[in-house]
């Protein structure tokens, strides 16, 4: 890592704990630091402990590991791809976990467990990744995977609506879409032991081939001329964002545009190699992801804004800035 990168890391490290308190904090009832800071301890009155360490603490951390692997996933799908637009649903993984979380919910299969509805998500992933493999073939362009990826993410998508359209009744159809809508609302600490071993494995995997996504930056010949094999890169990659991107939708929902976003935010205080985007990206899509659940929970409304909606607004105008240049209309 370079050393532009290690302070970018550090900075953003703080930034997040300090984001990560002010989450803790503030809400529909605010406390004061010492009472939050008095709570972690496990001293201080019981309705600060509760508040804190039963309902802000698992959405808090929620946030941080969801947003962690979307800006994560998004770096490394960005380098790999060497496209700037790239981010997990690009590879049809969150609209796949979105699907199974939707057929969880309408069979009520949710119902019945509380662990079938992640597991189904990230096993729909998984299979998304398998017909990921079975369309692109033996190919190993970058233009390959991303076809497929749109293929599987359309045919997720069409299910979804089909889900949708044949709900027995309104609040069935209502239970769906605000799963699709994305939030960390009513969240409790078996999301998080659910979310936490898919989130580090997948992590694990995309830190892996920090090199050799530099050296793709001088093409696949190049890359294979230093020695890289593209072939267990990718298998690597793809197996990266289906299970860490899985288990992430699983609990959170679908929250877009995070891996899109947060790349684009810390490359110009990087060197600009892939290598050295990874880490900050995702500790920049912790603090990203945190931000926004703190907004949702202050902006006043009638009904607490999801959190899709908020990323969704938040990512477009950099899409269509990144989609504006690469038509070089300025």
């Amino acid at each position: 890592m370079t050393r532009s990168s290690t302070a970018l890391s550090l900075t953003l490290l703080a930034l997040t704990a300090l984001a990560a308190l002010a989450s803790l904090g503030f809400g529909t009832v605010s406390l004061a630091p010492d009472r939050v800071i008095a709570a972690l301890f496990g001293r201080g009155d019981m309705i600060a402990r509760t508040i804190v360490l039963d309902l802000r603490m698992p959405r808090m951390l929620l946030g941080l590991l969801v947003g962690g692997m979307l800006g994560l996933a998004g770096a490394a799908l960005q380098g790999f791809l060497r496209n700037p637009l790239a981010e997990p649903s690009v590879l049809g993984a969150s609209n796949a976990a979105a699907l199974g979380a939707v057929i969880a919910l309408y069979f009520g299969l949710a119902e019945l467990h509380p662990a079938l509805l992640p597991l189904l998500a990230i096993a729909t992933g998984l299979v998304a990744l398998a017909a990921l493999f079975g369309l692109s073939g033996e190919s190993e362009s970058a233009l390959t995977l991303i076809l497929a990826g749109i293929a599987i993410a359309t045919l997720a998508g069409a299910g979804i609506s089909l889900a949708l359209n044949l709900s027995p009744n309104p609040f069935a159809a209502m239970e769906i879409m605000n799963w699709l809508l994305g939030s960390l609302e009513n969240r409790s600490s078996q999301h998080v032991w659910i979310a936490l071993p898919c989130i580090l494995a997948g992590g694990a995997l995309l830190l892996w081939d920090g090199r050799a996504l530099d050296a793709l930056t001088l093409g696949e010949d190049g890359a294979r001329a230093l020695g890289v094999n593209l072939n267990a890169v990718r298998w690597r990659l793809l197996i990266g964002v289906a299970i860490g991107v899985g288990g992430a939708v699983a609990v959170s929902g679908s929250i877009g545009f995070v891996g899109l976003i947060v790349p684009h935010l810390v490359r110009p205080f990087t060197d600009r190699s892939p290598s050295a985007l990874l880490l900050p990206s995702a500790i920049g899509g912790a603090l990203l992801l945190t931000l926004s659940d703190l907004g949702v929970r202050l902006i006043p409304a009638t009904n607490e804004l999801k959190l899709g909606v908020v990323t969704a607004f938040l990512g477009i105008p950099v899409f269509l800035v990144h989609l504006m240049r690469e038509r070089r209309l300025w």
